[in-house]
């Protein structure tokens, strides 16, 4: 058993952090968002803060996967017909450059089934690993996750990935709704740009953690190697 001294409190606030009780999420790490010819870069971003998590990311996974943790991949994509998409959301993504559906280096923009849909190769999901599809940025949004996650008797999620400000968040508060206790991975999320990615993590654990807890990769990864194997 463990804790993790997280901030603004230890995580879990109560009990201890068994390996049954946790699961990784690793959230829409894909072409798409992370690489530079996917459709955030075509929109002009800066992916220097995206494109930092991703080692880090890898290392978290080597550790939960050799401590037997539960992880659950996500991706973000619409249907080729964009009927899933409403139509605020693909007009504002047409707004400025190429938007959801257009054609780019990578296939057509978060559309399942395009090269850039896919996760990056050395973040890839292994077999057994779960992979939640969703039509939007939270993942509990249209998908089974909280079914999945409840039938396994998880309440304690470890959360990394890509926007922080975005996708990362939606889940995030989506999660503190249904009961769930989140630990988010500061180093371990990326976002448009650093500035966004800190003011997104402070309201995370703002007004004592009210969307959960943060903590560093380094800090996290010596309270998972003390799990009992």
């Amino acid at each position: 058993m463990a804790k993790v001294s997280a901030f603004p409190f230890v995580f879990p606030h109560e009990g201890e952090l068994v390996r049954e009780s946790v699961a990784f999420i690793v959230i829409d790490m894909q072409r798409d968002f992370c690489d530079p010819e996917g459709y955030v870069a075509r929109k002009g971003y800066d992916l220097t803060s995206i494109r930092a998590a991703i080692p880090t990311v890898k290392s978290l996974l080597s550790l939960f996967r050799s401590k037997g943790i539960h992880i659950v991949h996500t991706r973000e994509g619409y249907a080729e017909d964009l009927s899933d998409i409403p139509s605020y959301k693909l007009w504002r993504s047409r707004q400025n450059g190429d938007g959801v559906g257009a054609v780019g280096p990578l296939g057509r923009l978060l559309i399942r089934g395009e090269p850039g849909w896919e996760i990056l190769p050395e973040l890839a999901p292994l077999k057994d690993e779960r992979v939640i599809d969703k039509p939007g940025t939270g993942t509990f949004f249209c998908s089974d996750l909280e079914t999945h996650l409840r039938s396994r008797g998880i309440s304690n999620l470890i959360i990394a990935g890509v926007t922080t400000e975005v996708c990362v968040h939606s889940t995030v508060r989506e999660a503190i709704d249904r009961g769930f206790n989140c630990l988010v991975v500061e180093d371990a999320c990326g976002a448009v740009s650093v500035d966004k990615h800190q003011k997104a993590i402070d309201m995370i654990t703002t007004e004592t953690g009210i969307f959960g807890c943060t903590v560093r990769a380094s800090v996290l990864i010596k309270a998972i190697k003390s799990l009992p194997e």
